[in-house]
């Protein structure tokens, strides 16, 4: 089959690689219709490089038709249109029946202690190969598989992998108040869930993005969006009686504008042997803080900052004396996105599309045109804002 691999800093292509087969009994096998390019994907294609291994297959946001199942699979067919979360779960574990799925004991990554296992994300998180491709293998398929109808769009559904309720959870976690005004940083894919989801709570949201496109979308969703400028953080409080946000969502993470003497030591770290990379990753403060200091600086005495970008750096500077003297609560963490399917699944089926799933996709193209795609996102290109791969499809 044609996936797209890693093959390098900045560099991927679309190659012939195995077919997936069934491994597990509760494995399922399924024929990728869509597969978006993600925000996060782009922190492989530029900062990775130490945990991934040329040929890896990419991609977290997919979904498609199943093809083939294991024997010990109950509760799917053949033919069924399916959406697949991007952490992989068991659904029965302590963390699972908690809402805790990105922590599943099942799958996490014990050798370099982390969470659950993703899809298309790097041996930190179980390097199981990705969605930007013809066909996935899907481990506890019975779990990790969200059945959808035929009726309605792929747009429709296919943000619930990822993007969706990852917003959804950045604002649960935000903890706004009835009423209560919502910022937040960073417009691209997330930011503009985490903006609509906030208008839909009644909340009153304001957004920050240096890029016009992107501020347009959100205005188009009723949120008010403001450039990032020097003065944004003083523009933001003056709007909010001279005390700022009652909660501010950082959807930009560590690759935020600015910061770029972090910039250079990202680039310095790409440079060295992997095992030396993995344990300056591990053990440097790598990540450009800008969106979260900001946050930090804007939200209101006694609010909340909820984190939704990634970020990486174990030696990371926080303003710890800010913090404590603002009284700040702080949440974050990956996304568990099998917790609040069953909040937002009424929403992406309202035939009013109030999150307008339907209203994102810039750009749909084959999966061979995917290396470009990637290029443009990173660079914020031809007013990219959210790329859907067509793996069926051909130029």
């Amino acid at each position: 089959m044609k996936a797209l691999t890693w093959q390098g800093k900045r560099k991927v292509s679309v190659n012939e690689v195995a077919d997936p087969v069934i491994q597990e009994p509760t494995d399922a096998v399924i024929r990728v219709t869509s597969a978006a390019i993600c925000g996060s994907d782009l922190h492989l294609y530029e900062l990775f490089g130490p945990f991934i291994d040329p040929g890896d297959v990419l991609g977290h946001e997919t979904m498609g038709i199943v093809e083939e199942v294991g024997s010990a699979i109950e509760n799917l067919a053949v033919g069924d249109r399916v959406v697949i979360p991007f952490n992989i779960s068991c659904g029965h574990c302590f963390m699972c029946t908690h809402g805790l799925q990105s922590q599943c004991e099942t799958t996490q990554v014990t050798e370099y202690g982390s969470g659950a296992s993703l899809f298309g994300y790097t041996k930190l998180y179980g390097q199981v190969p990705g969605g930007q491709a013809e066909r996935l293998r899907v481990p506890l398929a019975d779990y990790n598989t969200i059945k959808v109808g035929t009726e309605l769009s792929e747009e429709r559904y296919l943000f619930l992998s990822d993007i969706l309720p990852t917003a959804w959870q950045g604002v649960q976690y935000a903890h706004v108040p009835e009423g209560g005004t919502l910022a937040v940083m960073g417009l691209g894919p997330v930011g503009q869930f985490v903006a609509r989801v906030g208008k839909h709570f009644g909340y009153r949201v304001l957004a920050v993005d240096p890029v016009a496109e992107r501020r347009a979308l959100a205005e188009r969703h009723g949120i008010e969006a403001f450039d990032l400028t020097d003065s944004v953080v003083a523009d933001l409080r003056d709007l909010t009686d001279g005390r700022g946000p009652d909660s501010v969502v950082d959807a930009v993470g560590m690759e935020a504008h600015g910061n770029s003497g972090i910039g250079l030591a990202q680039a310095a770290v790409g440079l060295l042997p992997d095992a030396i990379a993995q344990k300056a990753m591990e053990k440097v403060g790598l990540d450009r803080t800008a969106a979260l200091y900001n946050s930090i600086d804007l939200v209101r005495r006694g609010g909340y900052v909820s984190l939704s970008g990634v970020y990486a750096g174990e030696a990371d500077i926080m303003p710890l004396k800010t913090i404590f003297d603002k009284q700040i609560s702080i949440r974050t963490g990956q996304c568990n996105v099998k917790r609040w399917i069953d909040d937002i699944l009424p929403l992406v089926e309202d035939p009013f599309d109030p999150l307008g799933t339907e209203d994102l996709v810039t750009h749909t193209v084959p999966l061979e045109e995917a290396p470009d795609m990637y290029e443009i996102f990173q660079k914020k290109e031809d007013g990219c804002i959210k790329v859907v791969l067509k793996p069926g499809q051909h130029r």
